[in-house]
């Protein structure tokens, strides 16, 4: 049987294959799979004084969880295990906005595209001591191909600081 198997335990149901359980319907119905890509990361300390008109990537170095251990804390990059659409969600919490700015967006690179979200500071009368700025996209992604979360400021001399209070979260929706 090759350590592949299905099996019931205490009224649950289970899936192993290579002698590793992939999934697991319990007593409620609730599907749970372990080695479902799901990632959860955030800033480890307030990056400071970021500069507009460059591209800067946003250092989610600090790891909540990485359940299939897609995600490189140490370039920022998730690599996607296996074809499908992924879910991509990013909360910053950014301070100093930079009110002279034409616009800031997140940049959100991909080997498949790139998507951004852009919001222009003039709709405030005043820069906040603390803006979240928030996307959620949904992604096609093949295969070993790659995603990181850059933010961009354009049209300014003012600075923008970023907060650890800023997490990105990424799992295979289907």
């Amino acid at each position: 049987n090759n350590g592949n198997m299905i099996g019931v335990a205490t009224n649950d149901m289970y899936f192993v294959t290579n002698g590793t359980e992939r999934m697991r319907i319990d007593a409620t119905g609730a599907v749970t799979k372990p080695l479902q890509p799901a990632v959860q990361a955030h800033v480890a300390s307030t990056q400071s004084n970021i500069e507009a008109g460059a591209l800067y990537t946003i250092p989610f170095a600090t790891e909540v969880f990485d359940q299939n251990s897609d995600f490189n804390n140490s370039n920022f990059t998730f690599t996607a295990p296996v074809t499908g659409k992924y879910m991509l969600s990013v909360a910053a919490t950014i301070g100093g906005m930079p009110l002279a700015s034409d616009y800031f967006q997140y940049h959100i690179v991909t080997s498949l595209g790139n998507y951004n979200s852009t919001t222009d500071p003039d709709a405030f009368d005043t820069s906040p001591v603390y803006f979240g700025f928030n996307y959620n996209a949904l992604i096609d992604m093949d295969a070993n191909d790659t995603c990181l979360v850059q933010f961009y400021i354009q049209g300014t001399v003012d600075t923008t600081d970023i907060y650890p209070q800023t997490y990105l979260s990424i799992f295979l929706a289907c």
